[in-house]
């Protein structure tokens, strides 16, 4: 019986080592639900980084396998194995392509990290001169706006402030305090975050969005919700004893439903 090339052979395992790698890259379900307009860019990111990641477990663990198997001792074989040398094309083979796969990723992920705004100069909407006095002791960072909406004003703003332990929501322009976070879909929105004590970290994971909460230091985070219903915010930076229970939740409104907790709102406080 003719044995089958090496070349054919290493061809189908490619083949079938992509194809199976881009599937899995494709339907993990690793990640909750999408809620934001920067969810998807994440996501892509994600998925191509689980694609390359089943690609070399694949490669390496059937490496170990042929080996397992080829090279095993034989019964009644009790001589030397055969003296093997390294192979220096192997050498620069396998150093290249991580070094290759490595500096994609890193231009990928500055591409999605513009994409998302964060490239974006931070600006100073909805807060006061004092405020920006005392907690823009340096530049401010963050997440601004995304290149479709850049140089257009947010349309709604919130000042975030994180404390040991709780979030607190303040809307300069409608006079209302909330536990709660409250937005318009389909709505730019940008948060003004600030701490009063040590650092915290503001995080929605269907949003995809995370932001440190900096004492004397100024943050900010724009995003726009794609989809409503109720969403963990979750701290996620180490702030204490009771940091564990330092949660709330941002709830995405229609713009009707929105308007109305607005009014309600201002009219109980």
């Amino acid at each position: 019986m003719k044995q089958i090339p090496v070349g054919i052979v290493t061809l189908i395992a490619g083949i079938l080592i992509t194809l199976i790698s881009l599937w899995v890259g494709q339907n993990n379900h690793l990640l909750p639900e999408q809620a934001s307009l920067q969810a998807p860019l994440v996501d892509n990111f994600f998925n191509v980084m689980v694609a390359i990641g089943t690609a070399l477990f694949l490669v390496v663990q059937g490496a170990i396998l042929i080996a397992v198997i080829k090279f095993r001792r034989r019964r009644g074989d009790n001589s030397d194995g055969e003296p093997m040398e390294g192979s220096f094309p192997l050498e620069i083979l396998w150093t290249i392509i991580p070094g290759i796969i490595v500096i994609g990723l890193g231009i990928y992920s500055v591409d999605v990290y513009t994409e998302m705004g964060g490239m974006d100069a931070i600006s100073h909407h909805g807060m006061s001169h004092e405020s920006m006095m005392t907690e823009t002791k340096s530049n401010p960072i963050g997440i601004g706006s995304t290149p479709v909406n850049e140089g257009k004003p947010p349309a709604l703003v919130v000042n975030v402030t994180g404390m040991q332990y709780a979030w607190l929501f303040n809307y300069p322009d409608k006079n209302v305090d909330t536990g709660e976070l409250h937005v318009p879909v389909d709505q730019d929105v940008l948060l003004n975050i600030s701490a009063n004590d040590v650092i915290h970290s503001f995080w929605v994971p269907q949003f995809r969005l995370k932001q440190d909460a900096i004492p004397g230091q100024a943050t900010q985070l724009r995003f726009t919700a794609t989809k409503t219903g109720t969403y963990p915010i979750v701290c996620a930076e180490l702030c204490g004893g009771y940091h564990g229970s330092m949660r709330s939740s941002v709830v995405v409104h229609t713009p009707e439903e929105y308007d109305r907790w607005l009014a309600e709102n201002q009219v109980s406080q």
